[in-house]
């Protein structure tokens, strides 16, 4: 619209204008930020990108969002991609987040070490809460894929070791987006057999990507309810999953989860032939045992029974002694004398009890002698 030569828009022009611009310029895009005021409805997240400066109103649609592992929280610092759209109505424009990651660690790191923090406050990782393998177990469920390098490699290895083991399998998706659920229900299938002795829950080697299905939460809590043992076996050596630290054991490969679950046969055999032999020799081995105890009770008691006699033969002499310094004749020893008032020889104790006259007698520690008092 023109006026006096000059062009006026209206404020929907205007903002309609902007509009164009902003979102034919900024598609695309990467935005560096921390996130703030973050919230979810109905499956989609609402947040604020910020920095020391300036806020970015961000919408991240559920149809976009649906594919994040990690979880997303205010104060963490992320790179977003997407593009900017100009909501006419208000005038605002703000950034339509396409995808997602954690600054300076990847999305599926950042996402795996959330959740094994998470699991492992909540307890999923307790040694207290592991379960023994069997020794011999009489039926092993398996839960791979039908077609991949793991389930071949662990039913060689069985039938190399004891060839007439029950073997049971689920066959399961072990990448791609449907394969937590399907471990997960295979693994609460064989708990409702209740006929199965140990799992072996893994897969071959892989990338990150290849191995994530074995991170996911809904495949940790199903090996952790699981009443049956499990035996995470998930890639090479190097790899760890979730999944091992939740597993009841972990193998660093499926072939060594075989190894793991059953002995070799001749091993076996070995065994059995040991333990014949300790039932066997065990009554003799318990009469030997006891006789060498009753030795020993037998040494210990003349040993204490002598060491008695020392002490008491040392109290009688003790005893002794007291008594003999004790007795009449040893105080007549020492040079007293008692003296009695004849003839019924009555002990004197005091001089008031003579008279002129009496006749007494005076025992000292060589015999008597006898006096008359004047």
């Amino acid at each position: 619209m023109k006026d006096d030569g000059k062009y006026i828009y209206t404020v929907s022009q205007l903002t309609s204008s902007i509009k164009i611009i902003l979102e034919d310029s900024f598609r695309n895009i990467w935005v560096d930020g921390e996130i703030s005021n973050f919230k979810a409805s109905g499956g989609h997240f609402y947040f604020t990108l910020k920095d020391d400066k300036s806020e970015l109103k961000c919408i991240f649609f559920k149809s976009s969002n649906e594919k994040i592992k990690f979880e997303i929280k205010d104060g963490m610092q992320v790179l977003c991609c997407g593009k900017i759209s100009v909501y006419e109505q208000r005038g605002v424009y703000q950034l339509y987040v396409a995808k997602m990651e954690p600054k300076g660690v990847g999305a599926l790191q950042f996402a795996f070490e959330q959740l094994k923090e998470r699991l492992f406050k909540e307890g999923l990782f307790d040694e207290s809460h592991k379960k023994e393998i069997p020794i011999i177990p009489e039926k092993i469920g398996i839960v791979t894929s039908a077609t991949g390098a793991a389930i071949r490699d662990i039913l060689h290895v069985l039938n190399k070791r004891f060839s007439n083991v029950e073997v049971l399998i689920i066959p399961v998706k072990v990448q791609g987006d449907e394969a937590k659920e399907e471990i997960a229900a295979a693994i609460e299938e064989f708990n409702a057999l209740k006929n199965v002795d140990v799992m072996i829950v893994g897969r071959g080697g892989g990338s990150l990507e290849d191995l994530w299905a074995f991170n996911e939460e809904i495949v940790a809590r199903a090996i952790y309810n699981s009443k049956i043992p499990v035996i995470s076996a998930v890639g090479h050596e190097i790899d760890w999953t979730i999944s091992d630290f939740v597993a009841d054991k972990r193998a660093p490969t499926p072939s060594v989860a075989a190894e793991m679950v059953i002995a070799e046969k001749s091993k076996l055999i070995e065994r059995l032939i040991e333990i014949e032999k300790k039932i066997r020799d065990f009554p003799m081995d318990m009469v030997m045992e006891y006789e060498q105890r009753l030795d020993e009770i037998e040494d210990n008691m003349a040993l204490r029974f002598s060491h008695y006699i020392e002490l008491k033969l040392g109290d009688f002499k003790l005893l002794s002694e007291k008594l003999q310094i004790l007795s009449p004749a040893g105080i007549l020893d020492r040079g007293y004398s008692i003296s009695f008032k004849m003839p019924d020889r009555k002990i004197i104790k005091t001089a008031n009890a003579l008279k002129k006259g009496d006749l007494i007698e005076t025992k000292v520690s060589k015999g008597s002698f006898k006096s008359r008092i004047e």
